[in-house]
């Protein structure tokens, strides 16, 4: 077994643990999140991996559950993205969230103009542009987010790798993405990894274990358990090495290093809970004028779910 690290200790001091990038642990009101240094040197940039921390929700969806669909009453979840549209200072309506579906799709939103007009055109599991003042979110729960800046081009990616999509290797379509559609160059390109749960917690049979096989460089993220047909699994170790064998430089990827199911007080845990929790949100906004626009719900509330 592998034992997770710490949080407490680097997170409130700011220092790295080993040599390795510790995420930065910020409060903002009520809501507690975790960002990127890396990401945070880009000054157009807003992003957050939010904590369970500083919502209303109760019992196994304390505290800040953004998802309408696990259970929890709807009037708490509404009020939990309220505080967090009011600490980032973000209206309600700005915040986009897919129906993930563990694929490898990929939604490109241009920089005007309308993208989807009903939800079942949202059917992804990352989410790429270059428009500004629109929130793009992953929720989580065990699985990667995983976040990608080009830093020239002012370009953002959200991603949600479960093992499914990290078996698709989807964090390597989008940078291919990026440097295809885009012209983004790979030492341009930041990458975030942002908590999931981590090898000390993620046994996987055999048959997930074969998804991964054909990977290069799996030695690194996949494990055997010696005369069993189980094996360990590294989810955010498998999309930091798609990102390497893309050849984005290794300065350019932060990795938080944070097991979502050993610390179920900070974080949703799908398996550590035994699978009746909630879900944490993830999002990233490249900054632009400030809209003149109220914070409302009304009809924009469908666009939560």
């Amino acid at each position: 077994m592998v034992e997770c690290p710490s949080l407490i200790q680097p997170l409130l001091t700011g220092k790295a643990n080993e040599g390795k990038s510790m995420f930065r642990s910020v409060k903002n009101h009520s809501i507690e999140y975790l960002e990127s240094p890396l990401l945070s040197k880009c000054d157009f940039l807003t992003h957050a991996f939010c904590t369970r921390l500083g919502g209303v929700s109760e019992n196994e969806y304390a505290s800040l559950n953004i998802s309408f669909k696990e259970g929890d009453e709807e009037g708490k979840v509404l009020h939990n993205w309220n505080r967090i549209a009011m600490a980032f200072a973000i209206p309600l309506e700005q915040f986009l969230v897919v129906n993930q579906v563990h694929g490898d799709d990929v939604l490109v939103i241009p920089p005007y103009g309308d993208f989807f007009s009903t939800r079942a055109e949202l059917n992804h599991d990352a989410i790429v542009t270059n428009r500004t003042n629109l929130a793009v979110c992953i929720k989580t729960a065990d699985c990667v987010p995983v976040f990608f800046v080009d830093r020239i081009k002012k370009i953002i990616a959200v991603v949600h790798a479960g093992w499914r999509s990290s078996a698709l290797e989807i964090s390597a379509k989008v940078i291919r993405l990026l440097r295809e559609k885009y012209g983004s160059a790979k030492q341009d390109i930041l990458a975030a990894i942002g908590p999931a749960i981590g090898r000390c917690c993620f046994e996987v049979d055999g048959t997930t274990a074969d998804a991964f096989f054909n990977q290069k460089n799996n030695e690194e993220f996949l494990f055997s358990c010696f005369g069993t047909n189980k094996w360990i699994l590294d989810l955010a170790g498998a999309n930091r090495r798609q990102i390497l064998n893309c050849d984005i430089p290794e300065e350019n990827i932060d990795v938080a290093d944070l097991c979502t199911s050993c610390r179920q007080d900070l974080f949703f845990s799908h398996r550590g809970s035994g699978g009746i929790t909630g879900r944490q949100v993830n999002f990233m906004m490249i900054k632009g004028d400030a809209p003149c626009r109220v914070l409302t719900i009304g009809d924009e509330y469908p666009r939560i779910q």
